[in-house]
C-alpha cells in the first residue's frame, strides 16, 4: 500500500466524517493514523469480519467508534479502518456515515488493486463479502459481462450463471435504465466515468437500490472496457427517506410541518415540488385553549390529532395540509385543480360542528378560516392576505370563513 495514497485516503475519510481521528489497525497494531489516538487501544473482540458502529460510546475506546474491515490477501493479518470521535452521534447519522465509509473503503481497495494487478481478484472478492460491493466489467464493443459474486448476489442471480446486458437491463426501473444508458453512452464516447444510484427489481422480485461507479479504459481515445463497482444501498436509501419524512412531518398529527409548508409557499409556481399554489387557507381552532386549561395537554394533543384527521379528509386532492403552530393549521391548494372556496370552507366548518370525543367527554371545537387566492402576489403577501382574512373571520364571531378582498 503506497504511503502517499494511504495518507491521502485517510485525510479524505477524516474530512468526510468530521471526526477526531482515523487510523488503520493491522493485526491489532496501529500502522497509520491521523489525529490524536485515545489513551487506550480498541478491545480486540470488537474486530470481526463485518463492519461495526458504536454511536453512543458502547465501548471504552471512544464516545463514537466506527470499524470497517478492509480485505487483504493475508488472512492472519486482518486490516481495519477505524474512525473515532470525542462526542457520541445519533444512530441514524452513524449508520449513514458507515455506509459512506464502506463505499470509500471499497473505492480505495479498487485503486490499490490497480497498483497490484496480480492480487486484484482475490481482494475484490473479499470486498464483496465484507461490504456488499461487487465488481463488474464489460468489454467493448461486444458487451461481454464479467461479475464478481457480489454483483450476482445484488441481483439475486445464481453465481456464475450466464449474464448479458439485455437481460440485466430489464431489471432496472424504466427511469433508471434511461438515465444509466445515457451516462454510459457519454462515458464511452469521452473515455470518462460516472456515478449513479439506480433502482432495480431483482430476479426474485425484490426492489433494491444500487450505487454504480463506472470508469472507461481506452486506447488512443477508443473505449475498450467499462468497469466499476455495484453496491447495495437499499438500507441507506430507506434511512435517508425516513429522515426526510421526519424532517418534514409534524410528529403529533402526521401532517406537514412548518418547514415543509414554508418550502411549498415559497415555491408558489411549483418549480421545485411540481405543485403550483392556487390558494392559502389558514385555519385556527376557536376553543382549543379551553380544552388545554380544563382537561390538560394530553387531551389537548388528542384534539390536535383529530383536527389533523378532519382537515385531511376535507382537503381537496393534491393539497398540502400542514400544522404551522400550536393550534394553527394551513391548506395550500393546487392551482391546476378547480377548487370552489365556498364549498370547501363550508365542508371544513361543518366537519368541526361535530363534537370531539376527549376521554369520557365530548367537546365542540369550532374553526375560523381565512382564505387568500394567489393572484400574482409573493409568498409573504399571500400569507398576510390570508391572515387578514382570518382576523376578519374571528372578528365576525368565529366559526365562519372570510375570503381576502384586495379592494
Amino acid at each position: 500500500m503506497h504511503p502517499a495514497s494511504l495518507k491521502l485516503f485517510m485525510s479524505h475519510v477524516r474530512q468526510l466524517a468530521a471526526c477526531a481521528g482515523v487510523g488503520l489497525l493491522e493485526a491489532g497494531r496501529w500502522i497509520a493514523h491521523e489525529g490524536v489516538l485515545p489513551c487506550s487501544d480498541p478491545v480486540p473482540s470488537l474486530f470481526h469480519d463485518s463492519a461495526k458502529v458504536f454511536p453512543q460510546g458502547e465501548q471504552s475506546f471512544a464516545p463514537f467508534l466506527l470499524i470497517v474491515p478492509i480485505p487483504t490477501i493475508e488472512e492472519d493479518r486482518p486490516l481495519c479502518l477505524v474512525l473515532w470521535d470525542t462526542r457520541p452521534r445519533s444512530e441514524n447519522s452513524s449508520y449513514i456515515l458507515l455506509a459512506r465509509i464502506i463505499e470509500l473503503a471499497g473505492q480505495f481497495a479498487m485503486a490499490a488493486r490497480r497498483e497490484a494487478e496480480r492480487h486484484r481478484q482475490c481482494l475484490l472478492e473479499r470486498a464483496s463479502a465484507t461490504a456488499r460491493i461487487g465488481i463488474w466489467s464489460c468489454s467493448l464493443p461486444d458487451g461481454r459481462l464479467t461479475w464478481t459474486n457480489g454483483v450476482y448476489d445484488l441481483f439475486e442471480l445464481p453465481r456464475n450463471s450466464h449474464i448479458d446486458r439485455d437481460t440485466t437491463l430489464k431489471m432496472y426501473s424504466p427511469e433508471s435504465a434511461r438515465q444509466m444508458q445515457a451516462l454510459r453512452a457519454e462515458a464511452i464516447a469521452t473515455c470518462g466515468d460516472f456515478n449513479f444510484d439506480a433502482q432495480i427489481i431483482t430476479a426474485k422480485g425484490n426492489p433494491r437500490w444500487m450505487r454504480i461507479t463506472a470508469t472507461v479504459d481506452g486506447v488512443e481515445g477508443v473505449a475498450r472496457r467499462i468497469f466499476g463497482m455495484k453496491q447495495n444501498i437499499t438500507e441507506e436509501k430507506h434511512m435517508a427517506e425516513r429522515m426526510r419524512f421526519l424532517a418534514q412531518t409534524d410528529v403529533l398529527t402526521g401532517l406537514a410541518n412548518r418547514s415543509l409548508f414554508n418550502a411549498w409557499i415559497e415555491d408558489l409556481h411549483g418549480q421545485r415540488n411540481g405543485v403550483p399554489v392556487g390558494a392559502l387557507i389558514l385555519i385556527d381552532l376557536d376553543n382549543f385553549k379551553a380544552v388545554n386549561d380544563t382537561l390538560g395537554h394530553v387531551h389537548g394533543d388528542t384534539c390536535l390529532i383529530k383536527t389533523g384527521e378532519r382537515l385531511r379528509q376535507c382537503a381537496p386532492p393534491g393539497a398540502l395540509v400542514a400544522r404551522i403552530g400550536g393550534d394553527e393549521f394551513a391548506i395550500l391548494t393546487d392551482s391546476r385543480d378547480s377548487v370552489e372556496m365556498e364549498r370547501i370552507s363550508k365542508t371544513i366548518i361543518d366537519a368541526f360542528g361535530h363534537p370531539v370525543q376527549l376521554g369520557t367527554h365530548q367537546h365542540r371545537i369550532g374553526v375560523s378560516l381565512g382564505i387568500a387566492m394567489r393572484k400574482g402576489q409573493d409568498a409573504d403577501t399571500l400569507y398576510r392576505d390570508a391572515d387578514a382574512a382570518l382576523y376578519a373571520a374571528k372578528s365576525a364571531g368565529r366559526g365562519t370563513w372570510r375570503l381576502f378582498n384586495a379592494a
